[in-house]
């Protein structure tokens, strides 16, 4: 049984990922050239998957990638943690060397996550160890070309210091290790770059990933459909213009029509409406969870928006929303990841909750 050329649940294999390739080399070229970037985008637009085929590119050809993720911290001790568990992924010479270099100060990678459990006489200190860390890192970088790079990034600012730790550890060391900011809350990752009261303000470059082109997903589309002998019968238009560049929702709906479709024979419109449907299905109940939690005035801004793109306009009128109330709830909305702007409207990021909005709430 072939496997679905459409894989869409969790980050790619960096072979997988096409449609980036000019992003890729820029991105690749920043770490090479030590610039400091900030890789913001909305959640599944791909930033993980891309970063992790930028570093499987760079690794071909020397430098070597350490990857910490930083999601959903809450403490010093979950960086700290977070930090370890990042070097000890790390294998071969490097790894060797972070071994070496933590020997001298008395850490032993790996194990962090364990001892910060123990009991506060035993416990070490999370901001220390942090500090030590990151120490280790450095000094690595002064033995073998490296590149960090720092997911979920705006998890930091929910830890107190937890930025100014690490821009203190690395402040001197910006030409010899490559580094890159990833994050899906644009709010919070335009804050920590933009805003002067934060340690790394002005010290990173901020790069968008934004929708892919609908030359990309149709692309995407077709060769996964002539890879394993199966045709789109034309259904490849419906998918780009449903999807409107969302990178998880085309490989999704791409899935869905895919599995309906067997070897040798062509994608017709009642295959389409049945993927589609399934679909719909899927993301109903995480639809809804999504906008029960929203305040009731971005609850009625992004019922508008979905609408026609407009919090000025006749969806508005009818849903009794004053102008000054959209205007904030748009702003908050695109902080968050839900919203964005598109030339010259606003537009739900994910095609799938607005295609919710529209059916729940029929304007």
């Amino acid at each position: 049984m072939d496997r679905s050329p459409f894989p869409h649940h969790g980050p790619l294999r960096p072979e997988q990922v096409t449609g980036r390739e000019s992003l890729a080399v820029d991105l690749a070229q920043r770490i090479a050239d030590r610039r400091l970037t900030a890789l913001v985008g909305p959640r599944r637009f791909g930033k993980t998957s891309l970063l992790k085929r930028v570093a499987a590119d760079l690794a071909a050809v020397g430098p070597q990638p350490v990857w910490i993720d930083l999601y959903q911290l809450t403490s010093m001790a979950d960086f700290a943690a977070a930090v370890d568990r990042g070097l000890a992924s790390v294998v071969g010479p490097v790894r060797r060397a972070l071994d070496s270099i933590a020997a001298t100060v008395a850490l032993r990678i790996g194990v962090l996550g364990v001892e910060l459990t123990r009991s506060p006489k035993y416990r070490p200190d999370p901001v220390l160890s942090l500090r030590n860390l990151l120490g280790v890192l450095t000094s690595a970088a002064q033995r073998h070309d490296l590149f960090v790079v720092f997911d979920e990034f705006s998890g930091v600012a929910n830890i107190q210091g937890g930025a100014g730790v690490l821009r203190t550890e690395l402040q001197h060391h910006f030409q010899s290790l490559g580094i890159v900011f990833a994050g899906s809350e644009p709010s919070t990752m335009r804050a920590l770059f933009s805003e002067q009261t934060q340690p790394f303000f002005a010290q990173a470059d901020l790069v968008e990933i934004g929708p892919l082109s609908d030359a990309a997903v149709g692309h995407i589309v077709e060769d996964g459909f002539e890879t394993t002998q199966r045709h789109t019968g034309g259904i490849t238009s419906r998918i780009v213009a449903f999807a409107a560049g969302h990178p998880q929702r085309a490989m999704q709906l791409a899935d869905a029509l895919w599995r309906r479709v067997e070897p040798g024979e062509t994608a017709d419109m009642p295959a389409w409406e049945a993927a589609l449907a399934e679909v719909r299905t899927n993301v109903n109940a995480a639809s809804e969870r999504i906008f029960s939690l929203l305040p009731t005035g971005q609850q009625k801004t992004l019922r508008a928006i979905a609408a026609g793109g407009s919090i000025y306009g006749a969806a508005a009128s009818a849903l009794e929303l004053p102008p000054g109330s959209a205007q904030d709830a748009a702003e908050k909305l695109i902080g968050n990841g839900i919203v964005r702007r598109a030339q010259e409207r606003l537009e739900v990021i994910d095609p799938l909750l607005a295609d919710w909005l529209c059916r729940r709430f029929p304007i």
